[in-house]
């Protein structure tokens, strides 16, 4: 590409900042200088467009390096009022044009993207009037007709049309999470009621995801105030027959637009005054603030950041500047483009129909996953231990696990538990899987059998990989016969789903088995079909990232190449992620294998970028990508090959991957499937069928498969779906994180 023809582009983060914004400004810089591009940081948003001069800056790879796993935003952002004037609006014009740009990412919120569409429509008319006023030649001005815009939503509100999730919301949900698991403990301590204040004046996705990811008893959201006049005492009701059945804590997350419905306001110390008066129990008002935009992003909002940016640059490169302007966005773990316009529009309607009080089309507006959500929690936190002989037929349904623990399994079961009970059934659980049904390790549930569990990381029933064959799969059918189990929820991995489908084929040879069975994905490794994020998946993700994030403080202190080991047997999809995630050179997965030409290419590039001054490499290495080129082999080979010029070191993670308290992606997904789980087996038994599924989380919506589906949909002799939606992301680590040999030669 000539000199002269150079395309150049501009990024800026503006608005409130949100965690991930490094992450996509550094994809943007990356992505531009591979494809030939010039990129330029635009630093303190629109004011630094204003302002020009050294706050717009050509930015090379290095200058982006580090900036990965930071929060915040490393090329800043600042209210510019003078953005708003004319004056203002021309003198940006100059600022770009002096560097030849006329191709912009806006990463912000809904005032910024609504100033970046705005700018673009006026960029031919203050062009007109610069040449008019002799402060652009007609020449330059010809050659820059046009100002292309691409949008990137930087809001931890969540609360923008176009997305599924925006830059931020995750990482808030975490900062959120964290600090509710932490006010239960004190609060239960002293048997407290604590009023949390969230961030969203319009939005109430922080107040409601937070309220189901800690077991909140009640919850207040702009997009649906309470139905009735009488609220306060159903609210006290609930917080004072939760202290009945022996709950030690209580929580109430209040969004800050909170309203009634006659629009006055619902604040943290009126609450906290009602609590006191009608109940009589010490109470605390936490507001979070913006501890809430704090601290580095989640896992999540690394990569999702990263391919966002990566699509945004792309979309500037290749689409003509006349182009309307775009949103880049993602549904279904999918980047989607969408027209700004149209985002703009859509955002505002709900705002609008929020202050027009008309709710329901509000709710509707949000979506259909938020108006579940928001339908759930309302189940849940509504739920009491019924009286007996409330249903109509009684059943008796068992709960167990199988395959290895992972994070969320606890959260699956306590709200199976729960629904269970609400709905007049026994719940049943099973201790240690299959075996432990054999074993006849059966006991009821009640319903504060499980208190506690929805932030308990591992699996409180235990579970185990062992698959019953020959005579055990007659005991088993004898021990449902024994505690007259109607259905069957199984909470785990692969090993879960095969013995279920072993039992759903012995129907025939087996009465017993011609009960509902449905199986809830729960696995680290995320490699069932059905479901594109197993249950336990994003906290082991989120587990190796910041274990990846020491390891890259300790080697940046001297030449230094680490490997690291990560689970996920013959499912890539722990390395792939995480390599996206962390910012590593290379990946390896099983689904490419590795050979030894692949490593000698890599040693050649570690030593080519190491004597040109790097000093980190980082390649992440799945546990089972080859069985002969083990992670020592690794590290013994780069070591040789890379004698005096960098040093190796190994780091197995081992089963910290499975550990510590579930993410809050895992507790609402867990919370959801389990809520239809429930629901499925209560339908079937009822009816007599015997239908037998899987449930997961795909094409942007819960779907239930008929079990005779799983043999079809997996690589059964790598025990990994034959569909792996991550796989097309695999090239994006090496356009990112290795530089082109160009840079330098």
């Amino acid at each position: 590409m000539s000199a002269a023809k150079k395309i150049k582009i501009g990024v800026l983060t503006s608005g409130g900042d949100a965690q991930g914004m490094n992450a996509a400004v550094r994809a943007i810089v990356r992505t531009g200088i591979t494809e030939g591009c010039e990129v330029y940081a635009i630093y303190e948003g629109y004011e630094g467009l204003i302002r020009g001069g050294d706050f717009i800056r050509k930015m090379d790879w290095d200058s982006v390096g580090g900036i990965l796993h930071r929060g915040g935003t490393a090329i800043g952002t600042a209210r510019s009022p003078g953005f708003r004037t004319r004056e203002g609006l021309r003198q940006s014009v100059a600022n770009l044009l002096i560097h030849g740009i006329d191709r912009l990412v806006v990463i912000g919120g809904d005032g910024s993207l609504r100033g970046a569409q705005e700018f673009r429509e006026e960029w031919p008319g203050l062009l007109k009037e610069l040449v008019e006023a002799g402060q652009l030649s007609k020449s330059v001005a010809a050659r820059h007709p046009h100002l292309g815009i691409v949008g990137l939503v930087g809001s931890i509100d969540n609360d923008f049309s176009g997305t599924d999730m925006t830059i931020g919301a995750d990482s808030a949900l975490h900062r959120i999470t964290e600090a509710l698991d932490a006010i239960t403990s004190t609060a239960a301590s002293h048997q407290r009621t604590f009023v949390i204040e969230v961030m969203g004046r319009h939005c109430g996705y922080l107040a409601l995801m937070g309220a189901i990811a800690g077991s909140a008893d009640w919850v207040f959201i702009p997009e649906n105030p309470p139905e009735d006049d009488d609220w306060p005492e159903r609210m006290c009701e609930a917080m004072r027959a939760g202290r009945a059945s022996g709950r030690r804590d209580s929580l109430i997350i209040l969004a800050e637009g909170s309203r009634d419905r006659a629009g006055n306001a619902i604040t943290a110390d009126f609450i906290k005054h009602l609590i006191e008066e009608r109940l009589g129990e010490d109470t605390r008002v936490t507001i979070l603030g913006h501890v809430q935009r704090g601290g580095a992003p989640s896992a999540f909002d690394r990569w999702m950041s990263t391919l966002m940016g990566y699509t945004a640059a792309r979309e500037l490169i290749q689409a003509k500047p006349e182009r309307d302007s775009q949103v880049i966005g993602i549904r279904e773990n999918r980047v989607t483009m969408t027209p700004l316009l149209q985002c703009v529009a859509e955002t505002r309607t709900v705002a609008e129909a929020i202050k027009a009080q008309e709710y329901e089309r509000a709710m509707s507006l949000r979506g259909g996953s938020f108006t579940e959500a928001f339908r759930t929690l309302r189940t849940l936190v509504q739920s009491r231990p019924p009286q007996a002989g409330t249903a109509p037929r009684p059943l008796r349904l068992a709960i167990l696990h199988a395959g290895g623990p992972a994070p969320g399994m606890n959260t699956a079961v306590r709200v199976a538990v729960r629904l269970g009970i609400d709905h007049g059934h026994t719940m049943l659980g099973v201790r240690h899987g299959f075996q432990g049904l054999i074993d006849g390790d059966v006991h009821e549930m009640d319903w504060m059998s499980v208190s506690g569990w929805a932030t308990t990381g591992g699996a409180e029933l235990g579970t185990n990989r062992k698959i019953p064959r020959g005579p055990e799969i007659y005991q088993l059918a004898r021990r449902l016969e024994e505690f007259d189990i109607n259905g069957i929820l199984m909470i785990g991995g692969w090993t879960g789903y095969d013995i279920c489908y072993k039992l759903h084929s012995e129907r025939y040879n087996y009465p017993a088995f011609n009960i509902p069975m449905i199986c809830l994905p729960a696995t680290i490794n995320n490699n069932l079909p059905g479901s594109e994020l197993s249950i336990g998946s994003d906290t082991a993700l989120n587990n190796i990232v910041d274990a990846i994030d020491r390891i890259k403080q300790s080697a940046v202190a001297s030449r230094r190449c680490f490997v690291v080991e990560v689970m996920g047997r013959g499912c890539g999809y722990l390395a792939l992620m995480s390599g996206l995630a962390s910012g590593a050179e290379r990946v390896y997965l099983p689904e490419e294998g590795v050979t030894l030409n692949d490593m000698q290419k890599d040693i050649d590039e570690m030593s080519y970028w190491f004597q040109h001054g790097k000093r980190l490499s980082l390649v992440i290495r799945n546990e089972k990508s080859n069985p002969i080129y083990t992670t020592s082999f690794m590290c013994s080979l780069f070591e040789e090959e890379g004698a005096d010029l960098f040093e190796v070191r190994q780091s197995i993670l081992g089963h910290l991957q499975q550990g510590g308290s579930p993410s809050p992606f895992d507790r609402i997904q867990a919370t959801r499937l389990a809520v239809r789980c429930i629901d499925f087996l209560i339908d079937r038994a009822l009816q007599g069928s015997a239908d037998s599924a899987f449930i997961g989380y795909q094409d942007g919506r819960v779907q239930i498969i008929d079990l005779e589906e799983f043999p079809r949909r997996v690589d059964a002799e790598h025990a990994r779906p034959k569909q792996q939606w991550w796989m097309d992301l695999r090239d994006l680590t090496r356009v990112l994180n290795q530089p082109p040999r160009e840079l330098t030669d």
